[in-house]
């Protein structure tokens, strides 16, 4: 089962007061992405800047930066610059289950199946608000999450 994520520590800087890292192909398709973003970030102490799919986010101290990051994965969310636990098996099965990604609109869940369909997937019963999904075909955990994170999206995958 994938973990919750820690920070790539090369992506963080640190200012006179402050902390920030930036993590880059984010998936943010609209507005209900951006509020979902702000709230995870925002609710773990920090601030979030989105500019199409990168998101900075600043906060006091470095331990504020990985916090927000930590959160932002937990939500669903996913950018270059962050790092998540492997998942744990890339043996082919007929269906793995995925939980925790954001699909907020049609939008994400398009790209949900967009993202998944390369590594294996025939079918997926992803719709918006859902919570978990299930993802049939010749599929790994391993080869779907790491669609899911080419895509922006993070989630647990078993």
């Amino acid at each position: 089962m994938l973990g919750v994520a820690a920070l790539a520590l090369g992506t963080m800087t640190s200012a006179a007061s402050a902390a920030e890292a930036t993590l880059t192909n984010v998936h943010v398709c609209c507005n209900s992405c951006k509020k979902g973003i702000n709230t995870a970030v925002t609710g773990a102490g920090a601030t979030a800047k989105i500019e199409k799919t990168t998101v900075t986010v600043t906060a006091a101290d470095d331990a504020g930066v990985k916090k927000a990051v930590d959160a932002l994965l937990a939500a669903g969310y996913y950018g270059e610059g962050a790092t998540a636990a492997e998942a744990p098996s890339d043996a082919k099965a007929k269906s793995v289950t995925v939980e925790g990604v954001h699909l907020c609109c049609g939008k994400c869940v398009d790209a949900f199946n967009a993202a998944v369909k390369p590594a294996g997937a025939t079918k997926t019963d992803a719709t918006k608000n859902a919570k978990t999904v299930v993802v049939e075909g010749d599929v790994s955990a391993k080869a779907v999450l790491d669609a899911l994170h080419k895509a922006g999206f993070n989630a647990t995958v078993k």
